[in-house]
């Protein structure tokens, strides 16, 4: 399992840190290069998350993952990484486990300024940065930021541009969050996946991202009230998800649907009036949910609200 030593110069800020009482973990980047959500952050539910960066070796997150699903400490699978690896002297890596175990390095190669604070439940670690005081800042953000564990891992994020950020600037970040215990459904266990490839503006357009994601999620959970007869309660994370992004006309087209299959055919009406005002198309896509059986509602009624 030696790493290979890859020349990808992924001089970075992140964090990795968890929320035992969410069960909640993970991971958030910036970076002045290209998709750094493709080689700094890792994560697995139920095991932990990786970031590794600076001359970053991609191997640290894939091996330090498959270490700790076998039961070795974030302390021991890094150093057994770096025992083996040719360059340790340029990595900078933070592992933490699903039981809140971490274990840092950073590189005496590392290009300045360069270092990690580690905290209860968090490491934040960063090189290459303007100032010797963005990890600290990053730190002191997370410990007395308050909201859910994305939004304090934001706020460090935010808060290390505040203090001098990536001297080269900035290009793109990530946030994946994963819960602390696996399931059987694997594919509910991956919370937040997020990713700004290459923007002007990465943390920002990450934190849009992030509030668009919250509002999907909300109009999710209605969906899945409305299913089991909770209509008021349904109505609530609708309302939710259209506060969140009220930009987004599809948000409230389905929510529209949703309700008319429900026979709220007034209060659907008045939300598809507003819709149509702002595009027309969505007057054709009402049309042929019938067709294929989205939409449970009679020819008379249907024409109604179309005309």
């Amino acid at each position: 399992m030696k790493p290979r030593t890859l020349k990808r110069p992924t001089s970075t800020y992140s964090i990795v840190a968890i929320d035992k009482k969410e069960g909640l973990m993970g991971v958030a980047v910036q970076s002045h290069w290209f998709s750094v959500g493709s080689v700094v952050p890792w994560a697995e539910a139920g095991v932990g998350v990786v970031a590794t960066q600076s001359i970053a070796e991609i191997s640290y997150g894939v091996l330090g993952l498959l270490l700790m699903k076998n039961g070795k400490t974030p302390e021991q699978a890094l150093k057994a990484l770096m025992t083996v690896d040719s360059s340790p002297e340029v990595r900078q890596v933070a592992m933490l486990s699903a039981d809140g175990n971490i274990a840092t390095h950073t590189g005496k190669n590392c290009i300045p300024e360069a270092g990690h604070t580690v905290g209860e439940n968090f490491s934040v670690q960063a090189n290459l940065m303007k100032s010797k005081e963005v990890w600290p800042a990053m730190a002191s953000a997370f410990s007395e930021a308050n909201g859910n564990l994305v939004e304090r891992m934001l706020a460090a994020l935010e808060t290390a541009e505040y203090a001098g950020g990536d001297i080269r600037g900035r290009q793109s970040a990530t946030i994946v969050v994963v819960k602390t215990k696996a399931s059987n459904e694997p594919w509910k266990d991956k919370v937040v996946d997020l990713r700004v490839e290459d923007h002007p503006d990465p943390i920002g357009e990450l934190k849009r991202l992030v509030r668009i994601h919250k509002a999907y999620e909300h109009a999710n959970k209605g969906d899945e009230l409305m299913a089991a007869g909770m209509l008021s309660e349904a109505m609530k994370e609708y309302e939710l998800a259209s506060k969140e992004a009220p930009e987004i006309e599809e948000l409230k087209f389905w929510q529209a649907t949703t309700m008319l299959n429900h026979g709220m055919v007034k209060e659907a009406k008045e939300i598809l009036i507003d819709i149509f005002s702002m595009n027309k198309d969505w007057k054709q896509v009402l049309r042929v949910l019938p067709k294929v059986g989205f939409l449970s509602i009679d020819e008379q009624t249907l024409n109604s609200i179309l005309d």
